[in-house]
């Protein structure tokens, strides 16, 4: 009875559900506690359930269940809340996938830092892209593997046991008290993990974490599909991936004037754990036995630093160091002083950096950055130390041109790769790419082969948004940093005390337009601590002012690159969130599109400046 009940209502949620719920890439932080993320959905939204109320006006008021897609968002937390109702267990022990193989490699990371065995049962066949000698060879983790006739077979084991199934109804899922960990899998929608029993959800942060930094939730079209078969309704599926994909790479290939082949993948976090492992695979073929660094900013984006961290915990010859890059550190100078130390210890370099940088917005002299990178530098017995790998992250600046062979990294074997949810699918979708020059081409493969097994390439619609949306990407990057400029000249002229991040007119002749800068406000206080407290408060007073007085284009949301408004946050709360504190930045960080009322955001930014 209860089922149908479940079953009823979420046909009637599907029919009246916002339209944002399928069609948008990041939510309002104003609505949302990232301490309570999806529960605080759930429990307002069962309260719906339980009055029978699926009004479109109900669910328009729900809080925010995840802030960014890539973590979760109003469907996937339905789906989720369904599965568990019918087992009767909390929708916690309920994680929805795009990908197939990341709920495994999920538990196994957890295994591998507990010293727990573990056993991985499967019917049919595993997931083809599973490459078990890979995982243990270059991810660390340890399992054995075990095929059997169906889940009843499945006897109690010392350790964890993962049951593995394809399967045509992704939602439906039979208990047996000797399995730990079910996923079922379906091959267009990615898998649905079912935590089982109690002494497992120690477990479910570390999965779910895994799912915000290494891969993305079920998206939301492909959660409409299994939504849609748990209640018996047919869905349809895009065919037009190998031309929506041609399209995508020609429309790269054009865009970076890389003559080599990109990959794409579900996301800018997805994609960057592909070329982390891969140049990790690639330094253990053609360097075995010496240490890897991951050299990363410190207060660069958090899920940048925070997923390096986590690969360097899980392998002892990874280790993260620290590059300092703005907020008056020169990145070359940095990447010269880190690179000499590397080579003393005679390790394998690769470098994470943004540029422009994030939240600062600042670029770095490139041909001392070229010089620091390009350097001949010695180990400590003589001999020639490995050459750094750059690895590039240019989403403020898709436009610029640093693959070609004619530009100014071409010595230096460069990987540059975006965050599609911004500029390159105008906000539609998280797909992103990477792209090689000349002179790293080679690893490209590598990068690719572990792309494929995490399973984290891209999806047919992200494919399609991507077709539909990049080859406009470089004139709406002009159109928006027009009025990014425009509006930051402003800011000048009636807020000349404020200190604003942004590029100069030079460096945008020479092909950096972003259209994000950084807002310190005017402080006062007689202390450091009141200053400080008195700018965080001015930068709220601000937001919510922009987001009340404009509520159709000014929005408090992390994301920019969108194809209209205006889009405000704070980084020491939102990107940087896993940022050690002393490296946050409690400044206003501001980015606008092509298609926005940019005379209504002076008129009111002119009135707040008036109120202080």
């Amino acid at each position: 009875m209860q089922d149908k009940r479940v079953i009823d209502y979420i046909k009637n949620v599907l029919e009246n559900m916002p339209i944002g719920w399928l069609n948008l890439t990041t939510h309002r932080l104003d609505i949302y506690n990232e301490s309570l993320a999806k529960t605080q959905f759930l429990d307002q939204f069962e309260n719906l359930f339980n009055a029978n109320n699926s009004e479109a006006s109900a669910l328009y008021e729900l809080p925010t269940a995840y802030d960014y897609i890539r973590l979760g968002h109003p469907l996937s937390s339905i789906l989720e809340w369904a599965i568990a109702s019918f087992h009767n267990i909390n929708p916690e022990n309920i994680i929805s996938f795009s990908s197939k193989t990341t709920p495994i490699l999920a538990v196994l990371r957890k295994n591998l830092l507990t010293n727990t065995k573990t056993q991985i049962v499967y019917t049919d066949n595993l997931p083809s892209c599973f490459d078990t000698i890979l995982v243990k060879a270059i991810y660390g983790y340890n399992f054995e593997v075990k095929k059997v006739i169906s889940s009843d077979d499945i006897s109690s084991f010392d350790g964890t046991t993962i049951f593995i199934s394809e399967t045509e109804n992704i939602c439906n899922f039979t208990l047996n008290p000797n399995v730990d960990f079910y996923i079922n899998t379906q091959t267009n929608l990615g898998s649905i993990l079912l935590v089982n029993g109690k002494k497992n959800e120690s477990y479910i942060s570390e999965i779910q974490h895994v799912r915000r930094r290494e891969t993305i939730a079920m998206t939301p079209a492909n959660t409409l599909a299994a939504l849609k078969t748990l209640i018996n309704e047919s869905t349809s599926c895009n065919n037009n991936i190998e031309a929506n994909k041609t399209s995508v790479l020609a429309s790269i290939k054009e865009i970076t004037g890389a003559n080599t082949k990109a990959v794409v993948a579900s996301s800018g976090l997805s994609m960057q754990y592909a070329i982390v492992m891969g140049l990790i695979d690639d330094a253990t073929e053609n360097h075995p036995g010496k240490a890897i660094k991951i050299i990363v900013p410190p207060n660069c984006y958090g899920g940048t630093n925070d997923q390096a961290r986590r690969v360097a915990a899980c392998l002892p010859h990874v280790e993260v160091m620290d590059l300092p890059v703005d907020g008056g550190n020169d990145m070359a100078e940095s990447v010269d002083i880190v690179l000499n130390e590397i080579a003393k210890e005679d390790a394998v370099p690769y470098i994470i950096a943004e540029i422009p940088t994030n939240p600062r917005v600042e670029v770095p002299d490139l041909v001392n950055l070229k010089n620091a990178l390009n350097k001949e530098r010695k180990t400590a017995t003589g001999n020639i130390a490995i050459d750094p790998v750059f690895i590039l992250d240019q989403t403020f600046c898709p436009n610029t041109h640093f693959l070609g062979e004619e530009e100014i990294l071409a010595p230096v074997r460069t990987l540059a790769y975006v965050s599609g949810s911004k500029f390159p699918s105008g906000g539609k979708c998280t797909a992103g790419y990477c792209v090689a020059n000349k002179k790293a081409a080679a690893l490209m493969e590598k990068i690719d082969l572990h792309l494929k097994l995490c399973d984290n390439e891209a999806t047919a619609l992200q494919m399609e948004f991507l077709a539909q949306q990049l080859p406009s990407m470089n004139q709406r990057i002009a159109d928006a940093y027009k009025n990014t400029r425009e509006f930051v000249n402003f800011i000048k002229e009636v807020l000349p005390t404020a200190k604003i991040n942004f590029v100069s007119e030079e460096l945008a002749q020479q092909g950096f337009t972003p259209s994000v800068f950084s807002l310190d406000l005017p402080t006062k206080g007689n202390t450091d601590e009141e200053r400080e407290n008195y700018k965080r408060a001015l930068n709220l007073k601000l937001i919510n002012l922009m987001i009340t007085e404009i509520p159709d284009e000014s929005k408090y949301c992390v994301s920019y690159g969108q194809l209209k408004g205006c889009y405000w946050t704070i980084p020491a709360t939102s990107t940087q969130g896993t940022t050690k504190e002393g490296d946050k930045d409690y400044i206003a960080r501001v980015a606008l599109s092509a298609n926005m009322d940019l005379e209504l955001h002076k008129k009111v930014f002119k009135d707040f400046v008036e109120k202080i």
